[in-house]
């Protein structure tokens, strides 16, 4: 018999309706009459919509105002508001498009940003309108989520709190399942006392529906109740049957989706490290709850389990430098241990991950599964404190062999800095609240981590697209797999799923053909397509958080398309709140995680002057999200901040402005792009350490740099990314090496003779290589190469290859071998060889001229030979290069025509001498 599955849905109704003044005696001047929330659960997808009726009752307009929350993993739909008998809808916009009303909206001092987040697992939403005298406002909001499976069940959590008793209140529910309903609970303060009388339960074997009416009169008779009418949740708890080991498998207009959760497997032993946060900010109570989790967790350890301990704060202390079994001698020590541990101490978070992915590395046990856990209350004050080189780190350690769960201890901790370490990781980041059961939310993280069944998990479809994640490296019991999609060509017949897995002993594979039952009736926009692009919508967010670059970019235009065409508010996308003419309308965002509540109603003033402030300064990049803090980024504005030749860059790197009339250098967003204005340069990278200050002169282009800390007094110098490279050097003599302002377009190779141009596009993204390159043979054959895969067009047809493939492909007088992500083409006597690289999330492409043919005219970048050169003796710092002395500094470049990519030294000299010429002479304007 298969195990039993409950399904949590947070479905939060809470309607506030007010007047902008207090009444004046006992009896409202507004009341709502009607308060519905009907909520429709299917394949655990769930449909809520909340709907209020408000009537204005005295005889004189007054402002009504509309309030409820709503689960933070649910997406806003739909909005509308029906004021006698005219409708007026919410428009789900691009943010950034709706952000201009919000301004506007911001600068007159009225209401705006009217989503915003609420504890733990509610977002509020609010909006008001005027309404007329003895009039009437209705009021409906419909929102969406897919229903995750945590700890062997499925919630459904309504909360309602209409701040006074209603005549006509109910909430419908309505619950079908295909695999049938188990059983059904209905539990929570609103099933206490009188109101018990108000809930009826109907249920079949596949369906069931539970409806809550209270009198007026029930409404103030519950735990938490009052004059004030309902204030508590009703829970429904319900279990589905599994009739077979692939799970439920469901279609419907030419949509599917999967629900894959098998209970009939051993648990697999695993292997956990837990990595303790000990420094001085853990101290008090966060400490006490953490040692009392610890504790119970450790209790909760299976004999046949293997785990680490390790607290850290400026130094990283393992409990034991080795994994231990988890027998009663073990456990009991490790006990002693966590009851000791005290705070103290900085945060070292880079350290400590690396070292319980070294004690995992160094444990490799077969037929078990490894874990990190990592608790941390801060940002990483120690040790390497750079975020994106512990990104860096971490993931190069790990190497997609275990996963990592993040947990992020109160609201002061970068909670987006764990989430995206995490997700690159194959782990979920957790927030724990400050509340008297932190406690009990590390256990309850932990229960659902603590039984491995499966791992490997590969999800195959044949016949199947736009598939939803297929591949996951655990599955744990109590939990779920999901995985949706279009059937291609919505041919049913052909259409395959199939799950290959590793168990505890062996490999097990699933399979099965398409539903054997009929499919539900439904619309084009049915329940299931809606489900797909909700999950679509889910992953595609997360993929953004750990993107970057131009991949980034793409990740959020296909995030933004499906929330634009299927009405989803998210973090990309604002509803605009339309309101009758004469009204302003008002912006609902979707706040990320941890994000404060927007001020609903904004004092005139301040509100005026903080848009003066944004319209004179438009602070456009690196502007922190929520909770981040200053990480030695530079302050970058438009306008007419700049920096001036007092300026210079503090200990942290930065470079501090001030605003000044004269000498000003504009610095644009990292989404525009890099031009020529006025002998200028307008630029869009942030700084880091492949930033240079290079000279600007008036065609735009680089023509000397001078470092960081020679900056004061050269207000003509400029913050530019450069992408460095290396250039061979005759003799067996330090290498030379030069920079190339990113994003241009240059000329690689050029063999007039044979008909042969290669051309490449530097990164303008990241700070290395070329995004794309562009091989042109004869008149008509050319072979483009991107980041994804590798095009070739013979003049007749198009062959494309993706980087994963291995290809030998020979046409005519060219030949593409590819292997391992090495491309090697060959074209006559000129061979060149290109390899795709993947760092700190980017990848990017390196080609090496590796055959040259004999010829005088030959140029391009790989076609420069090496030079010859010497030191100039009784000096420092100058080479002598064509009879030329030039000054040059030492510079450590990776070298990238070696796959291992050492570091080297090398001297680093300017862009002129090294390519023997003018940036004309070596860029071209289309690849």
């Amino acid at each position: 018999m298969m195990e039993g599955v409950v399904v949590r849905v947070s479905l939060i109704g809470l309607l506030l309706a007010c007047v902008t003044t207090a009444p004046t005696n006992k009896n409202r001047d507004w009341d709502i009459y009607s308060f519905h929330i009907n909520s429709t659960v299917t394949s655990r997808y769930a449909t809520t919509i909340i709907t209020s009726r408000v009537a204005n009752r005295i005889d004189a307009s007054q402002e009504i105002e509309f309030h409820v929350k709503i689960p933070k993993n649910a997406f806003i739909s739909k909005f509308r508001m029906t004021i006698e008998g005219q409708t007026y809808d919410g428009v789900v916009k691009q943010k950034e498009e709706a952000q201009r009303q919000y301004t506007q909206a911001v600068s007159h001092g009225q209401s705006a940003g009217i989503v915003s987040s609420v504890g733990r697992t509610l977002e509020e939403f609010k909006t008001s309108v005027n309404v007329a005298a003895l009039s009437k406002v209705t009021f409906e909001l419909t929102y969406e989520e897919l229903l995750k499976r945590r700890l062997g069940k499925y919630e459904l959590l309504i909360h309602a709190r209409p701040m006074q008793p209603v005549a006509n209140f109910k909430i419908d529910v309505h619950i079908s399942e295909q695999p049938g309903i188990k059983f059904l609970e209905i539990k929570g303060g609103l099933s206490t006392k009188q109101l018990a009388n108000a809930i009826t339960k109907t249920q079949t074997p596949t369906e069931a529906w539970v409806y809550f009416y209270p009198s007026k009169e029930q409404q103030t008779q519950c735990d938490g109740c009052g004059d004030q009418g309902l204030n508590g949740d009703l829970v429904i708890v319900y279990d589905v049957q599994r009739k077979n080991s692939i799970g439920e498998l469901k279609e419907s207009e030419g949509y599917f989706v999967h629900h894959f959760a098998p209970s009939d497997l051993s648990r697999i032993p695993k292997n956990v490290v837990f990595i303790i946060d000990r420094s001085g900010s853990m101290r008090g109570r966060k400490m006490e709850q953490t040692r009392e989790a610890l504790l119970k967790i450790l209790g909760d350890l299976a004999e046949d389990d293997h785990f680490g301990l390790i607290i850290f704060d400026h130094f990283v202390s393992p409990w034991k430098n080795e994994l231990l079994q988890a027998n009663q001698r073990n456990l009991e020590a490790a006990k002693s241990f966590a009851r000791e541990i005290k705070e103290n101490g900085a945060t070292d978070i880079n350290a400590a991950v690396l070292k319980g992915t070294d004690m995992l590395n160094r444990h490799p046990r077969e037929g078990s599964a490894s874990l990190l856990i990592l608790l941390t209350d801060g940002d990483p004050t120690s040790g390497v404190t750079n975020l994106e080189m512990i990104h860096k780190n971490v993931k190069e350690a790990i190497n997609s062999k275990f996963p990592l769960y993040c947990l992020g201890f109160g609201m002061d901790v970068n909670f987006e800095f764990l989430e995206k370490m995490a997700l690159e990781n194959n782990g979920v980041g957790r927030r724990i609240y400050e509340d008297s059961d932190a406690a009990l939310q590390l256990q309850g993280f932990y229960e659902e981590v603590a039984t491995p069944l499966l791992t490997d998990v590969q999800m195959v479809y044949l016949g199947g697209s736009n598939l939803t994640q297929t591949n996951f490296s655990q599955y744990y019991d109590g939990s779920e797999i999901v995985v949706a999609g279009q059937i291609t060509d919505n041919n049913r017949a052909e259409f395959t799923a199939e799950v290959i897995a590793i168990s505890k002993s062996n490999k097990v594979k699933y399979s099965e053909t398409t539903p054997s039952e009929e499919p539900i009736k439904a619309s084009s926009d049915s329940n299931i397509q809606r489900l797909w692009a909700y999950l679509t919508v889910k992953q595609l967010l997360d993929k953004e958080v750990k993107s970057s670059g131009n991949e980034k970019e793409k990740v959020k235009k296909e995030t933004l398309d499906l929330c634009l065409k299927y009405g989803f508010v998210t973090p990309l996308t604002s509803m605009v709140v339309t309101k009758p003419q004469g009204e302003d309308s008002q912006v609902a965002h979707k706040p990320k995680e941890g994000e404060k509540a927007r001020e609903s109603m904004l004092d005139t003033q301040a509100s005026r002057a903080h848009a003066s402030r944004v319209n004179t300064y438009s602070q456009v990049a690196h502007k922190p999200k929520e909770g981040a803090k200053s990480r030695g980024s530079m302050q970058v504005f438009s306008g007419s901040t700049a920096f001036s030749k007092q300026s210079k860059p503090d200990r942290t790197g930065r470079v501090q402005h001030s605003k000044i009339a004269s000498d000003t250098v504009r610095i644009q967003s990292r989404e525009s792009s890099i031009s020529q204005h006025a002998g200028k340069v307008e630029l869009s990278k942030t700084f880091s350490d492949a930033v240079r200050l290079l000279k600007v002169t008036g065609n735009a282009y680089p023509e000397s740099s001078v470092e960081l800390d020679e900056l004061s007094g050269h207000s003509e110098y400029l913050l530019v990314p450069i992408l460095q490279f290396l250039l061979p050097a005759e003799g067996p003599v330090r290498p030379l090496c030069y920079a190339i302002r990113s994003g241009l377009m240059v000329k690689l190779f050029r063999d007039p003779n044979n008909e042969l141009s290669i051309n490449g596009e530097l990164s303008n993204v990241g700070w290395e290589g070329y995004q794309k390159i562009a091989i042109h043979y004869k008149s008509d054959q050319l072979i483009e190469l991107n980041t994804t895969g590798v095009t070739f067009n013979n003049g007749q047809n198009a062959i494309y290859f993706s980087w994963s493939q291995n290809i030998n492909h020979e046409k005519d007088s060219v030949s593409l071998l590819l292997l391992d992500e090495e491309l090697e083409v060959t074209i006559g006597s000129t061979q060149v060889f290109i390899m795709l690289y993947k760092k700190d999330w980017l990848k990017f492409l390196w080609p090496i001229l590796t055959q040259r043919p004999t010829g005088n005219n030959i140029t391009g970048i790989l076609a420069r030979p090496p030079i010859a050169y010497e030191e100039v003796q009784g000096t420092t710092m100058k080479l002598k290069i064509d009879d030329q002395e030039v000054k040059v500094t030492k510079r450590a470049v990776v070298n990238y025509n070696v796959r291992s990519t050492p570091v080297v030294s090398c001297w680093y000299i300017p862009l002129e001498i090294a390519l023997q010429g003018t940036p004309a002479n070596f860029t071209v304007t289309q690849l």
